[in-house]
């Protein structure tokens, strides 16, 4: 399952576990240090994500909390070894902002991705020419190209994946109206719309819904977002799509996380149009945009 998650989410599994461990024996991170004559920097930094831990190093932290199962210790050396290993989008670094990246890489591991858009089709069901078409008219000309690339990539790679994660979508009903592309080929957004439908039919990890203009306000219409949800122990990732915030990740327990988890239960049960009845209602504006 470890190569299957990518690293960001292993390196972050591992050091949920090692902290978990060193608990578990009531150590503190300078008594453990002391005793394995490490600088209390060293721990401090592994625990936190900001070093990575050799072999050794990860024996000797085993030993000492005494873990003496073999599955157990091959599987955090299975996910310290994943941990290590290049990103696919590392080299999207220097054209794509770091948050961002670190999302996808969030994103990479994740067993569950429920995301609300208000305005756009969600990027993961995005076909080319829409996206190229969004992303032209929001960005530097001279970013159009590896946003794109990275949209793309980021939908081959979680299908390539031996346990792809459930998606769950709700879009308000403005994403599916909006004309995208009709000044440069008005076949781009009904050609969209059949692509979303193409893919909820034929992938049974995928829904997607529509909150109808009918059911009025609703509390997705305070900013669109993504929530990531992991298998193992680790608690939910939040991005945040809003234009002029440097930093659109949230992590931990950040009652951000609880509400907008809430929110989106609440849109997908009591405002959005059934699995169904959404796929109709988009086969239908596609007709009338054709």
């Amino acid at each position: 399952m470890a190569t299957d998650q990518g690293p960001v989410v292993q390196s972050a599994l591992l050091r949920s576990d090692l902290t978990r461990l060193r608990k578990e024996k009531r150590l503190t991170q300078e008594m453990v240090a002391r005793e394995l004559e490490w600088s209390p920097s060293k721990l401090i930094r592994v625990e936190g994500g900001r070093s990575a831990i050799t072999k050794t190093d990860l024996d000797a932290l085993l030993t000492h909390y005494e873990v003496t199962s073999a599955d157990q210790r091959e599987r955090l050396h299975t996910l310290n070894r994943g941990a290590r290993e290049a990103a696919w989008w590392s080299k999207y670094r220097g054209e794509i902002s770091v948050p961002y990246l670190s999302f996808v890489g969030y994103e990479a591991g994740a067993a569950f991705v429920r995301q609300f858009q208000g305005a756009v089709i969600p990027g993961l069901l995005q076909t080319l020419e829409y996206a190229e078409v969004l992303t032209s008219g929001s960005v530097d000309p001279m970013r159009v190209a590896p946003v794109v690339k990275l949209r793309m990539e980021r939908q081959v790679e979680l299908a390539k994946r031996a346990n792809p994660p459930r998606q769950y979508y709700v879009v308000d009903e403005a994403a599916i109206r909006r004309h995208v592309g009709i000044k440069k080929d008005p076949s781009v957004m009904p050609d969209q719309l059949r692509h979303v439908v193409d893919v909820v039919e034929r992938d049974e990890r995928v829904s997607f819904r529509v909150i109808p203009f009918s059911a009025g306000a609703h509390m997705g219409m305070l900013g669109s977002f993504t929530l990531l949800e992991f298998d193992g122990d680790l608690p939910d990732v939040l991005h945040l799509e809003r234009r002029g915030e440097s930093e659109n990740l949230v992590t931990g327990e950040d009652p951000q996380i609880v509400e907008c988890a809430d929110a989106f239960e609440s849109m997908l049960g009591e405002e959005a149009l059934s699995d169904e009845e959404s796929l109709e209602f988009v086969r239908s504006v596609a007709e009338e945009m054709s």
